[in-house]
């Protein structure tokens, strides 16, 4: 107590000669006030302490759990980071803590199902194998609600056998991380499906098919290239697993007119925003009033971003990191950079409200907002984040020359 009354003299020596605070109250009321702001700091910091124990105890608890605690144990740590978020509203801290202990729910599960091959007599990986994620996973960027976004690729050598393996355990990767807390993917992005595994020359016959045109949905494969280009390692060979990461790089900066595809559907894709650029909503409808956060800003923000970092070869795969470079490179100014940054954490920000509403079932779905429950300001934000995705578009469509 005696240490706060000697913080609270020392900040109200400075700040009285600033501000003349006297004139309105006395220095013991001034006092007081700072010890209870002292106080509630204290108790905000025991708070992140707690959660942070919690965090580190169930993350550890992971390395031993079979699939049905690994559910409850992910259930337990969304629930702290939902907690932690509603006191910070910090998105960068919530994107590192969910990949972090996502990474280890998805180790954990490829651990218990290779365990359930053996003990079932098929025997371990007959040749080695990564994990790779994509989506919100692969660009480090979780949030509190996830689905299977992973794909294998395993070593040459082993033919019939590997393909074999891997199929059968593939499916049983899905059932286990499915029993974790991981949500099958709406897309079938997940490793029971045959597009998403294979060994590192399928996925290089794969690959050349899509690039040189030879494949008949051009489309559908075009949407897969551009889900493998946020391709990050998570577990399993190392080495593997980034040479299919860079043979993927490589295959979308060689061939010009796959990324000039991607541009022009990146420059395409529709934003929330209306006549006089003013925020566009839904005019009826069971979302009338309401816009789609994610697929009118969120998703044309992470996508124009995406196709200037592949064309300029990174190897980053986080929005926000990918921003960054594009900055030191010389494609973004530094206004226009710290412009899109503040954007993506704008929208990301009302992303993971949204996400919290759905998981208290305050409404049915995470991605539809009404921007008059926001007060003016944080509306303004929102329509101001939406222009600066417009002006990337615009951008992007000068530079790669889409009519």
């Amino acid at each position: 107590m005696e240490t706060i009354l000697q913080k609270s003299s020392q900040l109200l020596d400075e700040l009285t000669p600033l501000t003349q605070l006297t004139r309105y109250c006395s220095v013991p009321e001034i006092t007081e006030s700072l010890q209870q702001i002292f106080l509630d700091i204290s108790t905000i910091r025991r708070k992140f302490e707690k959660w942070d124990a919690e965090t580190k105890l169930n993350q550890e608890q992971i390395k031993t759990a079979d699939s049905v605690l690994l559910k409850k144990l992910h259930d337990d740590m969304n629930l702290t980071e939902l907690e932690r978020f509603l006191a910070s509203e910090s998105v960068s801290s919530l994107h590192k803590t969910c990949t972090c202990y996502r990474n280890l729910l998805a180790e954990r599960a490829l651990e218990i199902v290779t365990d359930e091959m053996i003990n079932s007599g098929l025997g371990p990986p007959p040749v080695s194998y990564a994990l790779i994620s994509m989506g919100s996973d692969g660009r480090e960027e979780q949030t509190l609600i996830t689905d299977q976004d992973y794909l294998i690729v395993y070593d040459d050598g082993a033919g019939e056998e590997a393909d074999n393996w891997f199929t059968d355990f593939g499916n049983r990767l899905v059932d286990c991380l499915e029993t974790a807390g991981f949500k099958r993917c709406t897309g079938d992005i997940m490793t029971s499906n045959p597009t998403w595994r294979g060994s590192l020359s399928q996925w290089r016959k794969r690959l050349f098919a899509i690039v040189r045109y030879e494949v008949e949905d051009f489309a559908k494969n075009m949407m897969d290239l551009i889900v493998l280009s946020d391709a990050r390692y998570v577990a399993g060979d190392h080495q593997l697993g980034t040479n299919l990461i860079n043979m993927i790089r490589s295959m979308e900066k060689e061939h010009f007119q796959v990324l000039w595809g991607m541009a022009r559907a990146a420059t395409e894709m529709k934003l929330a925003l209306g006549f006089m650029r003013k925020l566009w909503t839904e005019p009826s409808g069971e979302h009338r009033g309401e816009l789609n956060v994610k697929l009118l800003a969120w998703a044309p923000l992470v996508m124009n971003v995406r196709i200037l970092a592949i064309s300029q070869g990174m190897a980053a795969t986080n929005t926000v990191k990918r921003i960054t470079h594009l900055e030191q490179e010389g494609s973004f100014s530094a206004e226009m950079a710290e412009g899109l940054m503040d954007a993506y954490d704008i929208l990301t920000r009302h992303r993971i409200l949204l996400q919290i509403k759905q998981i208290k079932g305050i409404q049915k779905d995470s991605h539809y907002l009404d921007p008059l429950m926001l007060e003016n300001d944080e509306r303004e934000h929102l329509r101001q984040a939406v222009i600066r995705v417009e002006e990337l578009q615009k951008m992007i469509h000068a530079n790669f020359n889409i009519v």
